[in-house]
């Protein structure tokens, strides 16, 4: 059989290119930078700060990850000090996610870096263009999102 019906530049692949190699160049940058933490764990950081004080199983279905790659992050960067996890008030058997003060300064380190490649991203594009083509890609995810909401029980809600 054929596989020549396969699009490379479909949505779908573009998504996963961007995200691959966007996550690539930051890593590498971050590295020259001297930030420390892991590809894996320096996500799960901007995550948790995107997210607030969260439950960690949320955190792993907004990143999606398995509970127990998310709990691997999450154990190094408690260790370093950027995190902590305290019991959630609704359920003490569920642990929230905690920014550290430590962690303030990571992101702040990250934040021109992570705005660097971003600059460099869409160099070739029309600042206009830029903005809103970000605006399309949001319409899309909350498209997405409100599909996903309907096929799921709505228990990640925090």
């Amino acid at each position: 059989m054929s596989h020549n019906h396969v699009d490379p530049d479909s949505f779908g692949f573009i998504v996963t290119d961007l995200s691959r190699l966007l996550l690539a160049e930051m890593d590498r940058r971050t590295g020259e930078a001297g930030i420390t933490i892991t590809s894996g764990e320096r996500r799960t950081l901007a995550h948790a700060a995107r997210a607030g004080a969260v439950r960690q199983n949320v955190l792993a279905e907004r990143m999606g990850l398995e509970a127990m790659t998310l709990s691997a992050h999450l154990d190094r960067l408690e260790a370093s000090g950027l995190i902590e996890r305290r019991p959630d008030p609704t359920d003490r058997r569920a642990k929230l996610v905690h920014l550290t003060p430590t962690a303030d300064g990571v992101l702040d380190a990250m934040r021109p870096i992570a705005a660097a490649l971003h600059a460099d991203a869409a160099r070739e594009i029309p600042e206009k263009d830029w903005n809103r083509l970000l605006e399309q890609l949001k319409i899309v995810r909350d498209t997405l999102t409100a599909i996903r909401g309907k096929t799921t029980r709505g228990d990640d809600a925090e």
